[in-house]
């Protein structure tokens, strides 16, 4: 070789030397699954859901993770990632010369096997990478995990690099902050949705008092968190919120304790389906039924929680779920997915059959039970097509020329294009990404319940949508739905039943508010809504019913002429104008025998005229009050009583001067003759009618509606409008009759067989002590007994007049009709004192 050939090589020697190869450190972690493409998507599921890990001497290195416990439902998703991937390469509408590959890796639902997994998707299994290192990832994008601690692993790793994460089931509602997570999308919608969506299915079935429990991880405790706040918004009250990881065995009896000491019959179950596994085990030992279990899209569809026991627990439960996947033709790849994709056949010898490491797995190679159910493979195969709509558009593919193979696809590149792919799959599902990388959040509502063949069936008993208006987005069948131990008879889970309307509720010290005693609402006040936190009062006119649940008009009191008290006063009203009647018919049949003629007839004609009249005035108190009434009774009172009290003042003064005329050289007489006699009655009554006229004027009576008397009735009455008038009329009546008791009992010594002053003081005596125990009475009485207190007080002083003025007279008249003579008349008597 030449010297200038020699010198060639060495410097392309050292060129390559200042570049040197990547190469990988340690044992390289091999994918479960791949297979070769243009484009390349990684996958990261939890195919096993247990780990054992390896003692640690830190003398030797350590040895690889061993996995167990096939978690089938995982395994599924990455069978729809094949099928999907397969389906696309098959097609020539998408990506029509580029062929899609794929890593699949099993993290075994670890976060430490999520970050060894993670790294293999970003650099590859190749120990010595072919060229320098570029940077260039392994994969265009990375489908996974379906637990929100693991997902945030791997978007935490792979976020630096940009490389775009799309979670089929990862909801935590903290993988939407786009600061922290600007390259994660996910094709479910994030847990604040569902989290409020629980709090108002537990308020629509009345479900006041629950209990709360969630995993404790990013998944349980954010979207437990959202719930509960949600709750309390709702006026949900929970008994308690206890949490738990998968490795705390020691934790988990604790919540169980919690749970099975608590009082609440409905548990809200945030749990990811491993702890809610635990759960179950633990429920199934313990034999902890008849609780209404509230659950999450984790594990309200899972298969794995079905077991011969586990229904008597999770009959009945209710909880959101992602809608079933509608791939048409997977059942028939899952057939032959295992001698396609694993080449695995029963027909192969042992050397040439290479799956010992699948060995777990094809256990379940002739299961396909299962397959009808998938949920979350739809969330996987929007995934998959998402990727590939995106690559579409970034290799410039066009139909009949294909896609530009040479350009390089930087993962930037793929994130921003994944930001506003929008396209429709074939089973006329949109599939778009919100502003937080989310899809619209749809879920069916589910309920465990046994199928007639006695298998336990997820059965969708509504829908939650939040693409709808609200009002619209929550729709339940509650007729299709089963409740625990197959009961038709809606669970009841409540601190403290419902206070019926007329009762309010009052917290229990030291108690949430959900904890409460029924109060009945206090007087006058009402609630006529259940568990109504405050009684309202009723508006000035109006009254609660007994039942103090409605607002009733008062009713409306006053003295009736049907009731007893009124008829009585009535009977009495008319038995008085009656007697006299009867009186003035009598003295006019004997108005020429000398006791008639003795005692100024004319005036007693008057006097029982006027006694008739105030009588019947008492009638006009009794009925129902209106402007006309108040100031007719009133004044009727008034002026009546003058009258006949100017009646007995004028007979009181006549005894006077007619003994006063008997004296020699008296002309007294004719200062008080019969014309005398009319003008001074005349006189008396027109200064009460002139009090009364200016009563009228100033201030009359007017019907008042008494509401302060009685809380639960209205008085209506007559108030006397200016209260100087009405006293005013009491006043002059009382100082007429006081007059006249004085002049009757100066007279009732004066000798005569008849002598009238002695009856006209008795009935003065009457009358005043009547009406003076009419003042406390009449201020002290309530309602229409006010009222009652006034007549009866009209009546008796009406009835002491009449009886002591004229049952004597009418005595001789009828039954001592020898009496009745002008000489006995006449006649000269020992004076005799009262």
């Amino acid at each position: 070789m030449c010297p200038c050939a020699l010198l060639l090589l060495f410097w392309t020697w050292l060129a390559k030397a200042e570049k040197p190869l990547c190469q990988l450190s340690g044992i390289p972690v091999l994918p479960l699954l791949s297979n070769k493409g243009d484009v390349i998507i990684g996958g990261a599921f939890s195919i096993h859901s247990k780990i054992t890990q390896p003692q640690l001497t830190f003398t030797e290195q350590p040895k690889p993770i061993s996995c167990s416990s096939v978690n089938l439902r995982e395994f599924r998703f990455a069978q729809t990632m094949i099928f999907t991937i397969e389906e696309i390469n098959r097609s020539g509408a998408l990506l029509p010369n580029v062929t899609i590959g794929y890593r699949i890796y099993d993290n075994c639902g670890s976060t430490l096997s999520s970050m060894r997994a993670v790294m293999a998707l970003m650099n590859g299994h190749e120990l010595t990478a072919e060229d320098p290192c570029t940077g260039q990832s392994a994969v265009h994008a990375i489908i996974g995990e379906s637990e929100s601690s693991s997902t945030i692993v791997l978007t935490r790793t792979t976020g630096p690099f940009n490389i775009p994460v799309i979670s089929h089931s990862a909801t935590c509602e903290c993988l939407s902050s786009r600061r922290e997570f600007p390259s994660f999308f996910r094709t479910i919608a994030s847990d604040y949705y569902q989290s409020r969506a629980l709090a108002q299915l537990v308020k629509h079935f009345g479900w006041t008092w629950v209990g709360a429990v969630n995993s404790d991880s990013d998944y349980g405790n954010n979207g437990m968190a959202i719930f509960l706040e949600a709750a309390e918004e709702e006026g949900i009250c929970v008994e308690y919120s206890e949490k738990f990881h998968r490795t705390e065995p020691d934790k988990l009896l604790k919540v169980v304790d919690v749970i099975r000491e608590g009082s609440a019959k409905v548990i809200v179950a945030f749990l990811a389906h491993v702890e809610m596994n635990n759960l179950l085990e633990q429920f199934t030992l313990q034999n902890i039924t008849g609780l209404q279990m509230i659950g999450v899209e984790a594990w309200i569809t899972a298969d794995s929680l079905i077991t011969p026991s586990s229904f008597s627990i999770l009959g009945g439960s209710l909880g959101f779920a992602v809608g079933k996947a509608n791939l048409s033709g997977f059942d028939e790849f899952v057939k032959q997915f295992w001698e396609k994709t694993f080449q695995c056949s029963e027909n192969m010898s042992q050397d040439e059959n290479q799956c010992s490491r699948y060995q777990d797995l094809l256990e379940w190679r002739h299961y396909n039970d299962d397959v009808p159910e998938l949920r979350y493979s739809s969330n996987i195969y929007k995934a998959i097509y998402a990727v590939a709509y995106s690559m579409h558009s970034l290799l410039n593919c066009r139909a009949n020329v294909g896609c530009d193979k040479v350009m390089q696809t930087k993962p930037q590149k793929v994130v921003e294009s994944l930001k506003t792919v929008n396209f429709t799959l074939k089973t006329k599902e949109q599939v778009w990404f919100d502003s937080t990388g989310a899809a619209a959040a749809r879920y069916e509502v589910v309920n465990w319940q046994r199928g007639p063949d006695g298998t336990v069936r997820f059965k969708p008993v509504g829908h939650y949508d939040v693409s709808l208006p609200v009002g619209h987005r929550f729709v339940l069948s509650e007729d299709t739905i089963v409740w625990p131990g197959g009961s038709a008879q809606r669970p009841v889970s409540v601190c403290s039943e419902s206070c019926p309307p007329g009762t309010r509720k009052a917290v229990q010290k030291g108690k949430p508010v959900c904890c409460y005693d029924c109060i009945p609402c206090g007087e006058g006040e009402i609630s006529n809504e259940t568990d109504s936190n405050n009684c309202e009062p009723c508006p000035g006119q109006y009254w609660p019913n007994p039942g103090r649940d409605k607002c009733i008009l008062k009713a409306v009191e006053f003295l009736l002429f049907t009731e007893v008290m009124g008829i009585v006063l009535v009977f009495f009203s008319l038995f008085g104008v009656l007697i006299t009647v009867i009186t003035a018919i009598i003295f006019i049949i004997k108005k020429d025998t000398p006791i008639v003629k003795a005692n100024n007839s004319e005036l007693s004609f008057l006097l029982l005229f006027s006694l008739t009249l105030c009588f019947l005035c008492s009638l006009t108190f009794i009925g129902r009050p209106s402007e006309w009434s108040c100031m007719l009774r009133h004044t009727a009172f008034g002026i009546t009583f003058v009258l006949c009290i100017s009646c007995v003042l004028g007979k009181t003064i006549v005894v006077l001067m007619a003994f006063r005329a008997t004296l020699p050289g008296s002309n007294v007489m004719k200062w008080f003759g019969p014309l005398q006699q009319r003008l001074s009655v005349l006189g008396f009554t027109l200064i009460q009618v002139l009090i009364c006229v200016l009563w009228l004027t100033i201030s009359p009576p007017f019907p008042y509606r008494n509401m302060h008397l009685y809380n639960d009735k209205i008085i209506l009455e007559c108030d006397v409008g200016s209260a100087i008038g009405f006293w005013a009329i009491l006043g002059y009546i009382g100082l007429l009759a006081i007059l006249c008791f004085i002049l009757a009992f100066l007279a009732r010594k004066l000798p005569d067989n008849f002598n009238e002053a002695k009856f006209i003081t008795f009935s003065m005596l009457i009358f005043c002590a009547v009406w003076i125990t009419f003042i406390p009475a009449y201020v002290s009485s309530p309602g229409k007994f006010t009222v009652a207190v006034e007549i009866f007080a009209i009546l008796a002083s009406s009835f002491g007049l009449l009886f002591c003025i004229f049952a004597p007279k009418c005595y001789i008249i009828l039954i001592r009709p020898e009496l009745n003579t002008k000489k006995h008349m006449m006649g000269k008597m020992p004076s005799k004192s009262l």
